[in-house]
């Protein structure tokens, strides 16, 4: 009698060797743009322990306080005017990204990935860690920590084009708003265990919030250096489709580059009338990538979308503190909540798009939820635990999910889009364009908060309810083109082929 393979290698060898690095290729991005997103929290954490009330703090024993107020504080942000330095060092890495992300997608269409990737990581740990030095050597010069952010900013611009270029080497379109939804949630995930790393140093030792982060993300860079394979091709594994099931009548993975039939045959995976499209296809230009239809109405609305999720970013832990009165390590905690609606949000948003095929539809309608629901939370949200969990909750996905949409799925379509006839190249740079003006947004909005704070948190949320219309006014024109295609009057396609 024949043995029977165990259950356990039976699944294992369900999966085609193509399935299984492609699942590997995934894990591998999330993983590395976890550790991108989970070293640029530290700051916001520590905001509220570079200065604090120290009338509540018990001094140490034989220190004179009497005539000092700000004992507990680090200077240079011991001053009054604390807010607006806490705004320069968030402006100082968020205006250097927005400005670095333009000219990186650029590099990344040009450079080898994994080279690209590993270098960035590693320069980010090195700059991050070197901001928590400053607590050892006992810095305290504003222009120190402001050009930590700078070049900390320019070193993270490597990350997202090139993780999504990566991502689209090897996947076709298929369930794309799902699939990178999911996958998108490595921005939450690095946002929370940020948090929960900054949180454990912050209140005895804030240096090793960062530190810690910092050699975390060094040591993905030397993952990536040892691990990321950047084309199928090169594993001799099936490149995917750039055109969706609608288009071809196919049910392949996402981003396809040539137009074949798969056959697979005892794991191992033949291609029949393979036609390769992009193999010596040129990058494109900068003004090209923006004359693709969808580009620059997402970009728009993506600035302003990303402004009220980088407040939040920034701005939520210190909120949390002064007006719910929370510890510093407690606010923090209290602060991942936004971040796990943001998963729940995007996969949301990924799912709702796929069904309906209206991805612009689906962003205006969240962000238009959103504008309400903001108003609420800062009026009601700290009223008990359980409203203010709930709040944070229902914001967290009503923000990050439009954002999420836009620079994975979205930005996946426009980079493949019908008019570039293949060129999946243009990836990088349609994804440094878009994340680059998003960034733009970015930078304004925990600066703008910095400005308006002082006059209240009242006026910081009606300026976060603005951007939020502002950002759906954007997608207008694309929500009446979707709207058409449901009615009929002109052919629904999913991926914008007809924008």
């Amino acid at each position: 009698m024949k043995s029977s393979l165990a259950p356990g290698i039976r699944l294992i060898t369900s999966f085609s060797r193509d399935s299984w690095y492609r699942s590997f290729i995934l894990f591998l991005t999330f993983l590395f743009y976890t550790a991108y997103h989970l070293s640029r929290k530290p700051i916001s954490i520590v905001k509220s322990q570079l200065h604090r009330n120290c009338s509540t703090v018990t001094p140490p024993s034989g220190l004179n306080i009497t005539s000092n107020v700000t004992w507990c504080d680090w200077a240079p942000f011991d001053q009054d005017n604390y807010q607006t330095l806490f705004g320069v060092l968030d402006n100082s890495f968020l205006v250097a990204y927005a400005i670095g992300m333009f000219i990186s997608g650029i590099f990344g269409e040009r450079l080898p990935l994994r080279y690209y990737l590993s270098v960035g990581m590693l320069m980010s740990g090195l700059f991050t860690s070197l901001f928590g030095l400053g607590f050892y050597w006992n810095i305290h010069s504003l222009g120190y920590y402001a050009f930590i952010q700078v070049m900390n900013g320019l070193m993270q611009t490597t990350g997202w084009p090139a993780v999504v270029a990566c991502v689209g080497n090897w996947f076709g379109k298929g369930k794309r708003g799902f699939i990178m939804g999911v996958w998108n949630s490595h921005t939450s995930v690095g946002n929370i265990l940020g948090s929960l790393i900054a949180g454990v140093y912050v209140s005895s030792d804030w240096g090793m919030s960062f530190i810690v982060p910092g050699l975390i993300i060094a040591s993905t860079g030397i993952l990536c250096f040892f691990f990321l394979v950047e084309k199928p091709e090169d594993v001799n594994c099936a490149p995917p489709q750039h055109h969706s099931e609608q288009e071809t009548g196919e049910t392949e993975p996402l981003l396809q580059n040539s137009a074949h039939v798969d056959r697979t045959v005892n794991g191992c995976v033949t291609a029949e009338s393979v036609e390769v499209v992009e193999e010596h296809a040129e990058a494109i230009s900068f003004c090209g990538a923006l004359s693709i239809p969808g580009v620059v109405e997402f970009s728009l609305c993506l600035l302003f979308a990303k402004l009220v999720s980088y407040t939040f970013l920034y701005w939520l832990p210190l909120y949390i503190s002064n007006v719910a009165h929370f510890e510093a390590k407690e606010a923090g905690d209290m602060s991942t909540l936004f971040d796990v609606g943001g998963i729940l949000g995007g996969i949301m948003a990924g799912l709702v798009s796929d069904y309906t095929g209206g991805r612009a539809t689906t962003c205006c309608v969240m962000l238009l939820a959103a504008a309400p629901m903001l108003f609420l939370y800062n009026y009601i949200g700290q009223r008990s635990i359980g409203t203010t969990i709930g709040m944070l909750l229902l914001c967290g996905g009503l923000v990050n999910g439009p954002y999420a949409l836009i620079t994975t799925a979205v930005s996946a379509d426009l980079g493949t889009h019908e008019s570039l006839r293949g060129n999946s190249r243009a990836l990088s740079t349609v994804t440094a364009i878009i994340d680059g003006t998003g960034s733009i947004g970015a930078a304004i909005g925990p600066l703008l908060a910095g400005v308006i704070s002082p006059t209240g948190w009242n006026n910081v949320f009606y300026m976060l309810i603005s951007a939020d219309v502002l950002a759906c006014l954007f997608l207008s024109r694309l929500v009446y083109k979707e709207a058409q295609g449901w009615c009929g009057r002109v052919p629904r396609v999913r991926g914008f082929k007809e924008i």
